[in-house]
């Protein structure tokens, strides 16, 4: 066994305690990285003889690290866990995409949120994935050196610091402080500042802190023991030396390496020359690790020389494996060693975690990527939700191939492809370019869809709105007394609009008991002396009828329609009834129910 990890296990002993894992999650530009960073930081200014090892894609922060930075608030004697282990994947959509048994990688969370700013589109998210995974988390309110005439305490506890702080200060920090509180039991959550909380799996711990002075950092560290420990311990206990289980991060391209694979391991050891398999984006891939790479210690960096090779890693801990074939594994995937059980049994394991991913698709419906296997489902479930069908979810960049598949659909609503934190590849972007098929990228999940679903409610109004143009609307007005200005060829009469809208070229009838009689078709209409092409409810127009004569077929005085044919009548009362205006609806519903009264099924 290699121990170039700080929390690599050296004894055999069967079921060690591993690391529990922790994500940070929250809003863009809340602070997450800067939180890292300053734990990453710290620890190693500490000087500690177990400082902070840096992983592929992790931190690993030692318990002695932890008490040091955390001074009085905690005792290492406490504690039977190794530490710390924070997954250093940018933002939360990785979080919710990386799986573990079922459920989500990380063992706990922090929730970053900007204390000045409050719950943001990507913390609402990250909320949401949280309660949908069950994962304990607390809340980092950080940025608390930003209250105004705040006296910054650096590296200090927070309640230490809030005691050097005045009255003033104090009391604009706790707005904030139960502000943020309020949020959190909006979304469901009874949360409270955490050195009140007795129960941390009933109540949310609300840690205050700024990843810039490091004030409240000892807290959120010693908050984040002492959950692992009383809540975590029986999940930590792992089989030392078994075969080793953990979830790819990412899938990169190194030089002299090909593709390769960052990935979290969360059970188990992993060694030089192990036969593992890896979810692919077609078939599992069975291959044969030949390196396994760690970072080099700071002071030994060299650009050639980024990694140093290791023999074997233990859980839990980040770790980079090059093997071949690799160019098909997936983000988010699993990756089992197999060692002394038949292949076929870990390639069925890993079959059946992928299939649980398997999303359902329709015969027609949008194409969905993806960064990781995760966000897939994440994306899938939000669809299915906003009820959008699917046609097909895969992970990975916008590639040619999905812009031809998303062209094939029928609806105009379906040739979109919708792109969840991935990038558009060259040769796609000219593919869109010369097609109509519409693409859509975020890294908000609920934004993309909310995107795509004002796209679609445009397209509805301008596919309305051309059904309007085509259909002939209801109107009923009336001729007025001495106007009559050319008793026929064609009839020139003056009119009033009594509801709807009168159009040119269409025919006019007048009613007869419950039958409208044609009696001639429109063939012009002056406003004011000018022509238009129609007349609203209220307006004066003259009007010239080709066909009837005046004192004959129409008199002055009359009530005349327009006459509607039953197809319109039927759309304009089951489909347009919304998009026409009230006195327009008031002349289809009058004259619908006269028509009714001698046929009731009409327009029906």
């Amino acid at each position: 066994m290699s121990d170039t990890n700080a929390d690599t296990t050296t004894d055999e002993d069967a079921d060690a305690l591993r690391t529990p894992i922790v994500a940070v999650l929250g809003h863009v530009d809340h602070g997450k990285t800067t939180l890292l960073d300053r734990i990453r930081g710290s620890a190693v200014q500490e000087g500690e003889a177990g400082a902070i090892t840096q992983h592929i894609g992790a931190t690993a922060v030692p318990l002695e690290t932890v008490s040091e930075m955390a001074g009085a608030l905690v005792d290492p004697s406490d504690f039977d866990l190794p530490g710390l282990l924070f997954i250093d994947t940018p933002g939360h959509h990785s979080f919710s995409t990386l799986r573990a048994r079922g459920g989500a990688l990380a063992d706990i969370a922090v929730l970053v949120v900007d204390v000045n700013d409050g719950f943001q589109p990507q913390t609402v998210e990250a909320i949401d994935i949280l309660k949908r995974t069950g994962t304990p988390f607390v809340v980092a309110a950080n940025k608390v050196d930003t209250t105004p005439g705040w006296n910054p305490q650096e590296g200090e506890p927070i309640q230490r610091s809030l005691e050097a702080q005045s009255d003033r200060a104090e009391s604009r920090l706790n707005e904030n402080l139960y502000e943020l509180i309020g949020d959190l039991s909006d979304a469901g959550f009874s949360a409270d500042f955490y050195w009140r909380v007795q129960d941390f799996q009933a109540n949310i711990g609300v840690v205050p802190l700024s990843a810039l002075t490091s004030e409240g950092i000892p807290d959120l560290l010693t908050v984040l023991m002492g959950l692992s420990q009383r809540y975590l311990k029986s999940e930590m206990s792992v089989d030392a030396t078994g075969p080793g289980k953990g979830t790819v991060l990412e899938v990169k391209e190194e030089r002299g390496f090909g593709a390769t694979l960052d990935v979290v391991l969360y059970d188990g050891v992993i060694r030089t020359g192990d036969t593992i398999v890896v979810g692919g984006q077609n078939e599992p891939i069975v291959t044969e690790v030949r390196a396994l790479l760690q970072p080099r210690p700071n002071a030994e960096i060299r650009t050639e020389k980024r990694f140093e090779t290791v023999e074997s890693v233990s859980a839990a801990a980040g770790v980079k494996i090059a093997a071949p074939d690799l160019d098909e594994a997936m983000a988010g995937a699993p990756v089992r060693v197999v060692r002394d059980r038949p292949e076929a049994e870990v390639l069925a394991e890993v079959r059946e975690e992928l299939a649980r991913i398997e999303v359902e698709t329709a015969e027609d419906g949008v194409v969905v990527k993806a960064d990781t296997l995760g966000s897939l489902e994440a994306m899938a479930n939000a669809l299915d939700e906003a009820e959008i069908p699917i046609l097909r979810a895969e992970v990975g960049d916008v590639a040619p191939r999905d812009v031809a598949v998303a062209e094939t659909a029928n609806e105009e609503t379906n040739r979109v492809v919708l792109g969840f934190n991935v990038d558009v590849l060259s040769n796609a972007e000219r593919e869109l370019e010369e097609s109509e098929v519409k693409l859509f990228t975020d890294d908000v999940i609920y934004q993309l869809v909310e995107e795509y679903e004002e796209y679609v409610d445009e397209l509805e109004r301008a596919q309305q709105e051309t059904v309007l143009d085509r259909i002939v609307r209801p109107a009923r007005f009336r001729i007025l007394e001495d106007h009559t200005f050319r008793q026929n060829d064609p009839a020139v009469v003056g009119v009033e609009v009594v509801s709807g809208t009168v159009q040119n070229n269409r025919h006019v009838a007048k009613f007869e008991g419950n039958d409208p009689k044609r009696v001639g078709q429109l063939s012009g209409i002056q406003h004011q002396g000018d022509d238009v092409d129609e007349a609203r409810a209220g307006e004066r127009v003259s009007i010239a009828i080709d066909g009837p004569t005046v004192g004959r077929q129409i008199e002055e005085g009359d009530e005349l329609w327009i006459e509607l044919p039953e197809k319109h009548a039927k759309i304009l009362e089951q489909e347009l009834s919304e998009d026409i205006p009230a006195d327009e609806l008031e002349a289809l519903n009058a004259y619908l129910n006269a028509r009714r009264k001698s046929d009731p099924f009409w327009g029906k």
